[in-house]
């Protein structure tokens, strides 16, 4: 080997040791980023615990201080219902009406039961051969319209069968109702009432017979 080729073999060596200088350098830069990443994600992971840690600890306080009140959130939602019939009913009581039909009882909290059955119907007016089914809502929805024409008047005449002939007339009663909701149970002839101010409003144009 001349010297100039042991020359060119040195620079080509140097020329390459360089570059796997560089490249070593550049993973090191990497490893160092990812090693700092990892720490950030470990330290985040560790605050996100602590703070679950305070939401838990803050819902079984919120929860304690509910249970020495008395309530539950299960007792809340049952208030809302129970205060819903409860100001429907006695709004109703003085003037049990649908429209222009006028019923001379009015009864709340019926409940039946038989072998493969049983149900509960909010509100019930009677009048000869006719009966008014009223289902109470706090927020109603139109699932309720639909599973009180499509279950609880078939339910009521199961459960009590002396009533199976009667004409029944349905009404769907709530502090918060929405324009499709008002449209189905129109379309449906089932009356509305809602509060308004200190009473109750009855729409009943539409009513139909079931």
């Amino acid at each position: 080997m001349t010297d100039s080729e042991l020359k060119e073999l040195v620079a080509g060596l140097a020329v390459s040791n360089d570059r796997l200088t560089a490249k070593m350098d550049r993973t090191d830069e990497l490893m160092r980023k990812n090693a700092e990443q990892m720490k950030k994600n470990a330290e985040q992971m560790k605050k996100t615990d602590e703070q679950m840690k305070k939401n838990a600890e803050q819902v079984k306080k919120d929860e304690a201080k509910l249970a020495r009140m008395g309530f539950t959130l299960g007792s809340m939602s049952n208030n809302h219902g129970e205060s819903t019939e409860e100001y429907f009913y006695n709004s109703l009581y003085d003037d049990p009406r649908l429209g222009i039909i006028k019923f001379d009882e009015i009864t709340k909290n019926i409940h039946g039961k038989i072998a493969r059955l049983e149900d509960e119907f909010d509100i019930a007016m009677y009048n000869g051969n006719n009966i008014a089914l009223i289902e109470c809502k706090y927020k109603a929805h139109e699932k309720d319209v639909m599973n009180l024409i499509e279950k609880k008047v078939q339910n009521f005449k199961q459960l009590f069968p002396y009533y199976a002939n009667h004409t029944f007339y349905l009404g769907i009663a709530s502090f918060s109702f929405y324009p499709k909701l008002e449209d189905l149970a129109k379309e449906k002839g089932v009356a509305i009432l809602r509060q308004k101010g200190e009473v109750v409003e009855i729409e009943a144009d539409n009513l139909k017979a079931y």
